[in-house]
């Protein structure tokens, strides 16, 4: 899958859970931030799982000023956790409307030119969906 067949799914998506080591793509990222900024207006809800490190708190505030949202709205569909050693190894991952088709891709933190996406077999976006459900309920003690 590419980068451009990424965007039609989340343009299509009514809902878009975001495991994030950086939140690049949607504050970096032209054709992202343009689509975010459409959804948000369409009502997609979009969750995100990012580590609480100086770039991404810098990103959090890219994120506040581009799509306007709230302190409130950060809180509400951010799960901040402690960073890791493994951050710089992770990828950005995502999950497309979980509770229906459940699609799940993954590329690299940053937009690095590769164009390349892997996706996932319905066994592991559906394992990955779970996964994130069960940490957004476990530190946002609230079910999605």
């Amino acid at each position: 899958m590419t980068i451009k067949k990424l965007i039609e799914l989340e343009n299509k998506s009514k809902e878009v859970w975001v495991i994030s080591p950086m939140l690049n793509y949607d504050v970096q990222n032209k054709a992202f931030s343009e689509l975010v900024s459409v959804n948000l207006g369409e009502k997609t809800k979009y969750r995100y799982i990012v580590p609480a490190t100086p770039l991404v708190e810098k990103n959090l505030g890219l994120y506040k000023k581009i799509y306007k949202v709230t302190d409130q709205d950060i809180a509400n569909n951010f799960l901040i956790l402690p960073p890791s050693e493994f951050n710089p190894f992770i990828v950005e991952c995502a999950i497309y409307d979980a509770s229906t088709k459940c699609v799940a891709c993954a590329a690299p933190a940053t937009d690095d030119g590769n164009d390349e996406v892997i996706w996932f077999n319905s066994a592991t976006a559906k394992e990955m969906a779970k996964s994130f459900k069960a940490l957004w309920k476990k530190y946002k003690r609230v079910s999605l």
